[in-house]
């Protein structure tokens, strides 16, 4: 009986077995991210040339090379982010109704997730660098008078990123439009809103935090490119982002203290730009966006 009265005070306060299903979650977060956080925050503490926990960060700070690095990764991912999400809401409007041909747009949309960042990266040197086909294309047709540098530099990165990182968008974007309630725009539209005013006052607010969440994770991808920015970059110059910084100051350098400085400082960028935007959200909408089931 003790036990049964247990079992059920705890049901009432929402601990019953189902929870017992958080278990491998729980323990899979643990292992491969809780561990390999606290281990590499500890070890950031830990100089290799002395001079105190906090000489890792000093330096990072001091040294305009590695401090730059933060500016140049967000010259690349939030731009990056913000037009994959952007770009992603008209494609996803229209991809939400039914029409012929849309498996075949969505298939076709998406292929990119399959080729992955090397791959893509060898394709934009293939075709864009200077003796590739887009430049023999417009020189030939007398646009230009010599090749136009996109590989190799940050416009190369950039377009990579936006490449790879406009599936993911464009997925999350259609399935947060597939969730609002059509009824919605017909009732708006039978008292005489236009197409454009039905966009702006009903669906984009609904839609709005769904965006919010789609640029963070688009951000956290586009923030932590390393091929890219080294395939179709320049990793010493203009796009030394600082994934590269902490692999080359803890596997060329050997100063794997060091490293885990620089990634727990990349860490920190990143949660402070989500942080930032997950704070815009909670001033948006945040009731139900009537789903479709």
């Amino acid at each position: 009986m003790t036990t049964v009265a247990l079992r059920h005070r705890l049901a009432e306060r929402g601990v019953d077995r189902v929870l017992l299903l958080l278990v491998p979650g729980a323990v899979f977060v643990a292992l491969l991210f809780l561990y390999p956080f606290l281990y590499g925050l500890q070890l950031s503490f830990q100089p290799k040339d002395g001079g105190g926990p906090l000489a890792n960060y000093r330096r990072f700070f001091t040294d305009a090379y590695l401090r730059d690095t933060i500016w140049i990764t967000l010259r690349l991912g939030l731009p990056a982010a913000l037009f994959n999400v952007l770009a992603s809401i008209p494609i996803a409007y229209r991809m939400r109704g039914r029409f012929r041909g849309k498996r075949l747009i969505t298939t076709l949309l998406v292929v990119p997730i399959t080729l992955g960042t090397v791959l893509t990266a060898e394709g934009l040197i293939e075709y864009l660098s200077p003796v590739g086909w887009f430049n023999k294309v417009v020189m030939a047709l007398g646009l230009v008078d010599e090749p136009v540098r996109l590989v190799h530099n940050y416009w190369g990165v950039l377009l990579s990123l936006i490449i790879t990182g406009f599936p993911f968008a464009f997925l999350l974007t259609l399935s947060y439009l597939s969730g609002i309630d059509p009824t919605l725009e017909r009732a708006a539209a039978t008292l005489g809103a236009s197409r454009g005013q039905r966009f702006r006052y009903i669906t984009m607010p609904l839609l709005a935090p769904g965006l919010a969440v789609t640029f963070c994770l688009s951000f956290v991808l586009a923030f932590s490119v390393f091929p890219s920015a080294v395939m179709v970059g320049e990793p010493q110059g203009e796009t030394h982002v600082i994934s590269i910084a902490a692999y080359d100051t803890a596997f060329r350098d050997f100063d794997y203290s060091m490293g885990s400085a620089v990634a727990m400082i990349m860490a920190l960028v990143m949660l402070v730009v989500i942080a930032l935007v997950l704070l815009w959200r909670t001033t948006l909408y945040r009731g139900a966006t009537g789903g479709k089931g």
